[in-house]
């Protein structure tokens, strides 16, 4: 058998990998639009919490899938502890900064979680990065100048919310490459999603819990759990069939699909330079996949190197 048939049998696997991936960046920008529209009269507190606790069903049905109990088992569980309270924070801050500016401009901005992934993997990881990729990463950042404009009074605390999830993002993504080492995804969704309903509720409580009148309400509030949870369940089969360089561009489809659903809802239509810096953002965040790619051939499925998801 040639090697041109050797590699066919891979085309449909990687077909239904690009799919998936395809179907968890919509998901993921229905969520966020969701959670935007949430935002104006329910506290972030509030929607964290249904966020979480709405998606712990989902989880515990892949867990039976996964073998149950077992799969679950921890040898790092302050690494876990980390992982939730950074991720959780990101999660807040994003939430917070969706209700604050335009969707298209948070998700421009939350784009630079990899970028700025890759600068923390030299201290935290003691990665080596070459000359190539940290000229992406400060040209990537010279991107997000462009979209927060802080020169022209743009930089706000909505703007400061958004780069602060990202950094956070990052710091996450670092964690769970750690924990990918001897943690199976499942477990690490998992704990971090438990950690996210516990911390929600105490949040809730703490904040007060605002009533949902309309029923309309309600079912957004839920579909922010369901949504969410199954938007992170057809990434991680995305990278079960197909490569991270393949993956990796199709993240940024999402800054289209919300630009899409905020102008369809609320009329929001990004200014010219919020373009032009998510493109220099995602050319970037694409430059740096593609130079790990090659440096490392082989990278493991289970640590993406994505915008992040919380």
């Amino acid at each position: 058998m040639t090697s041109s048939h050797a590699a066919v049998p891979h085309i449909p696997q990687r077909g239904l990998g690009i799919a998936s991936m395809c179907l968890a960046v919509f998901l993921f920008a229905i969520m966020d639009t969701t959670v935007k529209w949430l935002g104006d009269g329910y506290p972030t507190s509030q929607i964290v919490f249904f966020r979480c606790a709405l998606a712990m069903p989902v989880l515990m049905v892949v867990v039976a899938m996964r073998g149950g109990l077992p799969a679950l088992k921890t040898s790092q569980p302050m690494v876990h502890l980390m992982r939730s309270v950074i991720g959780l924070s990101a999660m807040s801050l994003c939430f917070w900064a969706y209700s604050q500016m335009r969707l298209a401009d948070a998700v421009a901005i939350l784009f630079a979680a990899p970028i700025i992934m890759t600068a923390l993997s030299v201290p935290l990881l003691k990665e080596r990065v070459g000359i190539r990729r940290w000229a992406a990463v400060l040209i990537g950042f010279s991107g997000v100048l462009i979209v927060v404009n802080p020169s022209g009074g743009v930089f706000d605390w909505a703007a400061t919310a958004a780069l602060a999830a990202a950094a956070c993002m990052a710091l996450a993504m670092i964690l769970i490459r750690k924990l990918s080492a001897t943690e199976q995804t499942i477990s690490i969704t998992f704990w971090f999603t438990t950690a996210g309903t516990i911390f929600g509720s105490i949040w809730v409580y703490i904040d007060g819990w605002v009533m949902p009148v309309a029923s309309l309400d309600w079912a957004l509030l839920i579909s922010v759990g369901l949504v969410g949870a199954a938007a992170q369940f057809m990434m991680t089969l995305s990278f079960r069939h197909a490569e991270v360089a393949i993956l990796a561009p199709l993240d940024y489809l999402a800054i289209f699909w919300t630009t899409l659903t905020a102008y369809w809802i609320w009329g929001e239509i990004p200014e010219l330079r919020v373009f032009i810096g998510a493109a220099i953002v995602i050319a970037s965040g694409i430059y740096i996949v593609h130079r790990e790619t090659r440096v490392a051939k082989v990278r493991p499925v289970k640590t993406p190197k994505l915008r992040g998801r919380v």
